[in-house]
């Protein structure tokens, strides 16, 4: 039997608990909302498993042009340059914003922000909070914000499979609860619902994380942007834990160096070296060990007996896989890390679909580009939660439509869709593989079985890659390695993507994959 939550029926309801999530559902306070999350309040976020920090340009030698331009660098030419613009001016404010709800940055002895540097950033701007637990902290601080908050209405155990729409209008969720299937009617959704790390083996992310928001608003009607560009961290702790531990960018902002086997510098080569973006980064290391070597992280000498103050968390992660990374290598691998593309929005996060908005990674702003700069990610969450939150806010409250209840899918299984993409659609790409992911994951996403949901999410990825015919950023094709003398985002719905799917499933290079 299906439950109507009417006595909450008009409310915003706001999907998932990470930065993103919280931060929007403190800023419409005293506005009535749900924050709906599937686990408990912060916990399985991407957000509170940040090492890095949170990008500001805050420091005297410093400025918002700056910061854009080692965005638009690291981007690859395919940010939205004024979208980026706009959301890195508004650092200041996200960060006071952050310390009004109790988040402690750190500061130096003279109570100036304490500011890291990391990859392709050419000045020292990330904020800390307890040095490499940042995510964590600050999570942990918005949590206890809402919790003293009293219009936000925490529902947890509640997992969203679908947007109820009518006439293109969102008009309600339809969930599963631990007491059975629900449907929550509301005219205004946020989703807040991370990335898609959890389609692959190899990833830092939780695990059940496969893009759920995307699913949702793929279904529902409403546009993707830049769905093939996934960022590899190159720095994830070599180990069978799964998922990957991850040794933040920071340990090479301190000086660390990676060499393979033979104890070769092979970034040396490279405009800043081990400091050079993430795509780079992530390319040379997948070269090593495509060749059969290994590598691995070295801070013997630039940090030494500092590791473990200076890096907490990593120093703990390293001696649980048996590694004491002040004398000792880190072996390390590249593992899907972050996800550019997702809900095509706004400068206020509205998706083209009325009545839903995105923040968090969820989301495709145009802030990232092909390749994200080095901890945006905190950054731009916190920028889209507050401008969702406003422009929410400002709109006359709308009673939502009579609710048509769906039958509740199934529970998601991602196993068989992981196998596909981990092997398909890695640092390195051609045709063969991109088409023969698209074979297989469309059988499974135009079934009714526990793969469908995250094989559509995977089914986007590979045909925006397929589409994308050379190598940009985090999309690299080994039969197109070249850049194009120009490039666009590209947008398009789920059901273009399925028409290309369909026709792409029936070329030899597919059948033959």
């Amino acid at each position: 039997m299906t439950e109507v939550l009417n006595h909450l029926a008009g409310r915003v309801a706001i999907v998932g608990s990470g930065l993103a999530g919280l931060v929007t559902a403190l800023r419409l306070a005293p506005q009535p909302v749900m924050l709906i999350t599937r686990a408990e309040l912060g916990a399985e976020t991407s957000s509170a498993w940040a090492q890095g920090g949170v990008a500001a340009s805050l420091g005297e030698d410093d400025s918002a042009d700056l910061h854009l331009t080692d965005t638009l660098a690291a981007g690859d030419e395919l940010c939205d340059a004024a979208a980026a613009a706009s959301i890195l001016r508004q650092a200041p404010t996200a960060i006071a914003m952050l310390e009004s709800f109790g988040v402690t940055f750190d500061r130096a002895a003279n109570g100036a922000f304490s500011l890291g540097l990391e990859a392709a950033h050419s000045r020292r701007r990330i904020l800390h909070v307890g040095g490499d637990g940042s995510g964590a902290a600050i999570v942990c601080a918005l949590v206890e914000a809402v919790l003293r908050t009293s219009s936000i209405t925490v529902l947890t155990g509640f997992e969203v499979r679908r947007l109820l729409v009518e006439e293109g209008i969102v008009c309600g969720l339809l969930g599963a609860t631990r007491n059975g299937t629900a449907i929550l009617p509301t005219s205004r959704v946020v989703l807040a619902t991370g990335g898609i790390g959890g389609l692959y083996d190899a990833t830092t992310n939780p695990i059940g994380n496969f893009g759920q928001g995307i699913m949702l608003a793929a279904r529902a009607g409403a546009e993707l942007a830049d769905m093939e560009f996934v960022q590899f961290h190159p720095t994830a702790l070599d180990s069978p834990k799964r998922p990957l531990a991850l040794v933040s960018e920071a340990v090479r902002g301190e000086g660390a160096t990676l060499v393979n086997e033979r104890g070769e510098r092979f970034l040396a080569g490279e405009v800043r070296a081990e400091l050079a973006p993430r795509d780079v980064v992530a390319r040379a290391v997948s070269a090593e060990l495509a060749r059969g070597g290994r590598v691995f992280l070295d801070g013997r000498t630039a940090l030494g007996s500092r590791f473990a103050s200076r890096f907490p968390q990593i120093d703990t992660l390293c001696r649980e896989a048996g590694v004491d990374p002040s004398c000792e290598l880190i072996p390390i691998r590249p593992a899907a890390h972050y996800h550019m593309g997702g809900i095509a929005t706004d400068e206020n996060a509205r998706s083209t679909l009325q009545g839903l908005w995105a923040v968090g990674e969820t989301a495709s702003t145009g802030l990232h580009g092909a390749n994200r700069l080095a901890s945006n990610s905190l950054l731009e969450a916190a920028v889209m939660g507050m401008r969702a939150a406003q422009d929410i806010a400002g709109m006359a409250t709308v009673a939502p439509r009579r609710v048509r209840g769906i039958a509740l899918p199934g529970p998601a299984d991602v196993s068989a869709v992981r196998q596909i993409v981990s092997r398909h659609l890695g640092v390195l790409r051609n045709a063969g593989a991109i088409h023969g992911a698209i074979a297989s994951l469309l059988q499974l996403a135009e079934s009714e079985g526990p793969a469908s949901d995250p094989a559509m999410v995977a089914l986007l990825i590979a045909v925006f890659a397929s589409m994308r015919r050379e190598s940009r950023g985090a999309h690299a094709r080994t039969d197109f390695p070249l850049k194009l003398a120009y490039a666009e985002r590209r947008k398009m719905r789920l059901d273009e993507a399925l028409e290309i799917a369909r026709t792409t499933a029936s070329h030899p290079l597919a059948r033959s994959a």
